[in-house]
């Protein structure tokens, strides 16, 4: 987690706002993982949320949603995800590495079994769209007991308390959800979104990363000074399925990576 953290604090005193890139753990293919992630953080990406396919991802988008079932169908599991960071820390990434999962395979795995091999595989914490704050005490004590990142949710329609609640126990960074709904591509950030980031900075002082929705350098370069980061998943999905083959896949990495990263500063 100390790494996360040190990641959130460098980019802001260099007033930059940190890129989170979305990857889907096993797609397009299990074997391509490690090269994309590296493609990534090599072009500017910050930190690397690290999807574990699910065959029910209530919060996933369609693109996210088809991205992870492509991986369930060529047997991506937790424990090959597990791998994949491990894979990425021989191969040279240093970016920390969020996994993100939801509460039915982590839970089969078992807690504190899947949080010492997160740790041992080198991630730096976990990101659990479908588990509330109320109910997140047994993670947050299996996450700390691992030196790990924990983080929890906000959206729109959040009360004050919800998101006081979220951000005090989130450890690393707290995911802010720039809409309601699910995962994908929109053309326009929400008109009230500024508003609403000021009542979320004024929640707590855990850095802050803004999902679901950012796609474009545009989108990037208008929440810069409003947000500690950003994350962009489905765009950059996109893209990577847009590619013929493994050499093209990782410069759609590279351009879009590049693109969105010069927008932060």
């Amino acid at each position: 987690m100390k790494r996360l953290e040190q990641t959130f604090t460098d980019n802001r005193t260099k007033d930059e706002t940190t890129l989170v890139a979305y990857l889907t753990s096993g797609y397009p293919h299990l074997g391509e993982t490690v090269g994309l992630i590296s493609a990534a953080v090599d072009a500017g990406a910050d930190v690397i949320e690290l999807g574990v396919p699910f065959s029910d991802p209530l919060g996933d988008g369609p693109v996210i949603q088809a991205t992870g079932q492509a991986a369930l169908d060529t047997g991506t599991t937790t424990a090959a995800t597990l791998d994949v960071v491990a894979e990425a820390r021989a191969a040279g990434v240093e970016a920390p590495i969020v996994l993100m999962g939801y509460c039915n395979p982590f839970l089969r795995y078992g807690l504190t079994q899947l949080y010492d091999d997160a740790r041992s595989a080198g991630a730096d914490g976990f990101v659990v769209p479908d588990l509330p704050v109320g109910e997140g005490a047994e993670w947050l004590a299996q996450a700390e007991a691992a030196e790990l990142g924990q983080t929890f949710f906000t959206a729109p329609g959040s009360s004050p308390e919800r998101m006081a609640a979220s951000a005090a126990a989130s450890r690393g960074f707290l995911y802010v959800l720039a809409a309601n709904g699910v995962t994908g591509v929109r053309s326009e950030l929400d008109p009230g979104i500024d508003a609403y980031l000021e009542r979320v900075r004024a929640a707590g002082d855990t850095p802050m990363a803004v999902g679901f929705g950012i796609s474009r350098p545009d989108h990037v370069a208008a929440l810069h000074g409003k947000t500690d980061g950003v994350i962009v998943g489905s765009a950059l999905l996109q893209a990577i399925g847009a590619a013929r083959d493994a050499a093209g896949r990782r410069r759609a990495v590279t351009g879009l990576i590049s693109s969105l990263k010069a927008a932060t500063r």
